[in-house]
């Protein structure tokens, strides 16, 4: 078991390193945006670090926020391209391309059936509570003081 833990941490490491890309050719367009949001992450976070240390002098500042920065965006780079997660990123394309997605029209008729359909629950729901608040108000069963 030990073995198995360093030999997976040591492949973590190995391919945090690397400067290629791993099966460059599938998956772009979710790999180029799960990227794009773990770097936006990363953004956030510097942002938020920089803004942190306003009275801090300018090597702190500015330094601190832009090793996040680097790091961060490294890291988004590489995991997108760690083969464990690559492939998995790969697969959910593959899956998403054979989704049938509904047309306009189809939308916007599932969207009036549900809306409709959550009205109508609620006004059957709205109703019961006006029930029962009467059955059990001072006029009639005397639980509720009003």
């Amino acid at each position: 078991m030990g073995k198995e833990k360093s030999g997976l941490m040591g492949s973590f490491l190995h391919e945090l390193f690397r400067f290629g890309v791993y099966k460059w050719n599938q998956g772009r367009v979710i790999r180029q945006g799960t990227g794009g949001v773990l770097g936006a992450a990363f953004l956030f976070a510097a942002w938020r670090l920089w803004s942190f240390l306003v009275t801090q002098p300018g090597v702190a500042r500015y330094g601190y926020p832009c090793l996040v920065l680097i790091v961060g965006l490294w890291f988004s780079y590489r995991m997108v391209n760690f083969p464990k997660f690559a492939d998995f990123l790969i697969a959910v394309e593959a899956e998403m391309n054979k989704v049938s997605w509904p047309t306009r029209l189809e939308l916007v008729r599932s969207s009036i059936v549900v809306i409709v359909v959550i009205v109508g629950l609620a006004s059957i729901l709205f109703s019961y509570d006006v029930f029962w608040q009467f059955i059990f108000s001072e006029r009639v069963l005397g639980i509720i003081k009003g």
